[in-house]
């Protein structure tokens, strides 16, 4: 029984490693180490992004603006705001070209990140309180983004966007893509009309599971560009732009659905209950898609798993417990009860798109 387990477990690296020879040790390949790069720096420049945008919209509000919740756009004024805005356009551009180096498997968990990086970035620049466990969460979040790293799967090499096409026709991609579509059918003129209101997860499930279909068409769109970086013209194909075209009516699906969740329930409920919702579809329509699993050991899909499951945790902690009263009890306490909070940030609506980000 020793030897299955011993296996699992990875040798140390080498000695005398550059630290750039350390970062693709750890990711498994140069590949991935630029997409896990790229990823993090997203995860880092959306994560302050929220940050500088509040700040934004508290100078705003100090001058006499009317607020964001209350229908006020006197924040479009504030050259902050603006910052905050380029932030976010450049982590969301890092998160792009993250999925032409490596699978969605590795880069959309490390999305993570961001929401512990935002809760850093609070409680240094505006002062607002992190909670005990909420540093539980963060220290969570980093041992699952490392082992995620670590074990995280090679992309298989793709040499033209037909390949990926022909990846998008298969079988049982194209049943996934029916049951998405038929599902979200059913919420959207089901569901949603009766108790959209009240359970948060109605929206988020339409969210993230058209956003697991943009996530492929995003990658795909990735892969062409990389391809025509090096020689090989894929970007005018008709292929590639299906996928553009498909990623724009799948990202319009989603704000209009993550739009009311955010006008319904509050900011921390959303974000970490989408975090989940998406990771769990994007990386389920990757291992169908893409076959992340294909090639893979069982000791590193269960470590995989494993820290999916790390990450999920670290993530519900820390939103969770970052409006709760001081100490472990009361932490544990807001962990465990389902009340629903009625109390809405004054910047829940500062941008449609600013939560979209998160994935």
């Amino acid at each position: 029984e020793a030897a299955p387990l011993a296996a699992m477990i990875p040798p140390p690296p080498p000695a005398h490693l550059s630290m750039r020879a350390e970062i693709e040790w750890l990711a498994g390949s140069a590949d991935n180490a630029r997409g896990v790069a790229l990823a993090l720096s997203s995860s880092l420049f959306i994560g302050a992004s929220f940050i500088i945008k509040k700040k934004g919209l508290l100078m705003s509000v100090e001058k006499g603006g009317s607020s964001a919740s209350a229908g006020g756009f006197s924040y479009l004024r504030q050259p902050v705001w603006w910052l905050g805005m380029l932030t976010m356009i450049g982590g969301e551009s890092a998160n792009f070209i993250a999925y032409a180096y490596a699978p969605a498997i590795l880069v959309t968990p490390l999305g993570a990140a961001t929401i512990a990086a935002s809760a850093v970035f609070a409680r240094f620049f505006l002062g607002e309180d992190m909670h005990i466990c909420g540093i539980a969460g963060i220290l969570l979040c980093t041992v699952g983004t490392v082992v995620l790293v670590r074990f995280a799967p090679e992309e298989a090499p793709v040499t033209s966007v037909e390949e990926v096409w022909s990846m998008a026709m298969q079988p049982v991609f194209r049943a996934y893509v029916c049951f998405v579509l038929s599902f979200t059918l059913a919420l959207v003129y089901g569901a949603a009309p009766k108790y959209g209101k009240t359970h948060v997860v109605v929206y988020v499930a339409i969210c993230s599971m058209i956003g697991s279909l943009s996530v492929m068409a995003l990658r795909g769109i990735g892969i062409a560009a990389k391809l025509t970086m090096r020689g090989s013209d894929q970007l005018r194909k008709r292929e590639t732009l299906f996928f553009i075209l498909w990623v724009g009516c799948c990202i319009a699906t989603q704000m209009n659905y993550l739009n009311k969740a955010l006008d319904t329930f509050n900011t921390t409920m959303v974000s970490s209950v989408y975090y989940v919702f998406f990771t769990v579809c994007t990386v389920t329509a990757s291992m169908i898609m893409y076959k992340d699993w294909e090639n893979q050991t069982p000791g590193s899909i269960f470590w995989q798993v494993v820290a999916l499951l790390v990450n999920v945790a670290g993530v519900h902690i820390l939103s969770g417990t970052r409006d709760s009263a001081p100490g472990c009890r009361a932490g544990l306490r807001a962990l465990l009860s389902r009340r629903k909070s009625e109390e809405k940030p004054e910047y829940t609506h500062l941008c449609a798109c600013d939560d979209y980000a998160e994935q």
